[in-house]
């Protein structure tokens, strides 16, 4: 067997995946496997008990936005009570930031991977601060979703079918030549994602002022790119998995209390270890105490070649998360030497046009001692509370010893 072989393969499928943005539907209505009595989580499988305080926090938004709970009470009582299935986006094509929680009759975007034929999905984004996926539930919280349901998404839905669907790779690869990295950043691509959509908007909002609203939000909003991107890289990462033989990792993934990887010729096993904690800029009034441990799907873009591993191309990011701008190159640097390719679309201007460090491979990670660079946003520990800063983090090394080991056990070596 030759695992470079079968890691240039897998590397290839993850870098020639053209990702479209082809529409916007009730998750019910085209995640595969979707149920009114199931909630998707970010990160690998985990039940009620064991859920941190913001997925918790989540969960129970979510089921009063349902309309299943009317109060937190009653959302708790019905998530202890076993009626309400847990599983992972990543089991169903999806993913979600923070805690990830996408239900039922929530509108999630729908991407299709016009190379390979794939589909993946994720939510809609909420913005900074006190929101759902931080684990935030009060009505002003409920009274932004009702409305990204009942006025944001079926202009969204129409603009994008009027548009006859985006480019997200082309987008992707045009923001970080304007100092996005993909992944925390994301100001260049939320303005490129507006801009596309905005006539569209305009022509199927029969309403002015809720047009004038929409466009505002999705102006205001520097993170509105960031779920079409993470199911972008969902299905460039999917289109990579399942090479029998590749050791390239084709997901990293955190519920709040598991970080969790898989790679693509260890099929749908998920490696596991304790979350760790950030390493972050607070915002005023918090301080390390008040942290979670490290939560969400967002790793997914690393995973694709971005977000931590496109520092150099995104110097202003240092701002957000801490460090100096040659901080950001060296991170970038550092990725290199743990990935097997360098992508072929994704470029860094600073670094004469290199591409991006591309497929996490499970061997140098091992070998070199070095574990993959994560930007981040953390969320309070607390439910109902939201986010309370950003930070860089590592997945432990642990899960890649782990995984190696597996997969040295599966093929004889």
């Amino acid at each position: 067997m030759n695992i470079d072989k079968a890691n240039q393969e897998a590397t290839d499928r993850m870098m020639e995946a053209r990702p479209m943005l082809v529409g916007l539907a009730k998750a019910r209505e085209v995640i595969p496997g979707m149920r009114d009595n199931l909630l998707l989580h970010a990160g690998p499988p985990i039940t009620w008990d064991r859920m941190s305080g913001p997925v918790q926090g989540a969960v129970i938004g979510a089921l009063i936005f349902e309309g299943i709970a009317r109060d937190e009470a009653q959302a708790r009582s019905l998530a202890e009570s076993g009626e309400i299935d847990f599983e992972p986006c990543h089991d169903h094509q999806a993913v979600g930031p923070m805690s990830g929680i996408i239900s039922s009759s929530m509108s999630v975007y729908v991407i299709e991977n016009r190379t390979h034929g794939n589909k993946s999905f994720s939510n809609m984004n909420e913005g900074y601060g006190k929101v759902l996926r931080y684990g935030a539930f009060s009505e002003d919280v409920q009274k932004r979703l009702r409305w990204m349901e009942n006025v944001l998404a079926p202009s969204l839905a129409g603009a994008i079918a009027a548009s006859e669907g985006i480019d997200m790779r082309a987008l992707l690869a045009e923001a970080l030549h304007m100092g996005d990295e993909g992944h925390n950043r994301n100001k260049a691509g939320s303005v490129l994602f507006t801009k596309s959509l905005a006539p569209y908007i305009v022509k199927v909002t029969k309403d002015g002022d809720a047009a004038s609203e929409i466009l505002r939000f999705l102006g205001d909003n520097a993170l509105s790119v960031l779920n079409p991107v993470m199911a972008a890289c969902k299905a460039m990462t999917d289109a990579a998995h399942g090479i029998q033989g590749s050791t390239i990792v084709t997901a990293m993934a955190r519920n709040g209390t598991d970080f969790g990887l898989r790679v693509s010729g260890l099929g749908s096993r998920w490696f596991t270890a304790p979350a760790p904690r950030v390493e972050g800029l607070w915002f005023p009034g918090f301080t390390a105490e008040d942290a979670n441990p490290d939560l969400g799907d967002s790793t997914i873009t690393e995973t694709a070649g971005i977000g931590g591993f496109a520092m150099a191309a995104a110097p202003a990011i240092v701002r957000f998360i801490g460090g100096s701008p040659r901080d950001a190159t060296n991170a970038t640097m550092e990725m290199y030497e743990i990935c097997y390719a360098e992508h072929k679309y994704f470029t860094i201007p600073p670094l004469d046009f290199r591409g991006t460090p591309t497929g996490i491979d499970l061997r140098k990670v091992v070998e070199t001692g070095i574990t993959p660079r994560v930007n981040t946003g953390v969320a309070h520990k607390e439910a109902g509370i939201g986010q309370v800063g950003a930070g860089l983090v590592r997945p432990p090394m642990s899960l890649f010893e782990e995984a190696l080991v597996a997969f040295a056990d599966q093929y004889g070596f």
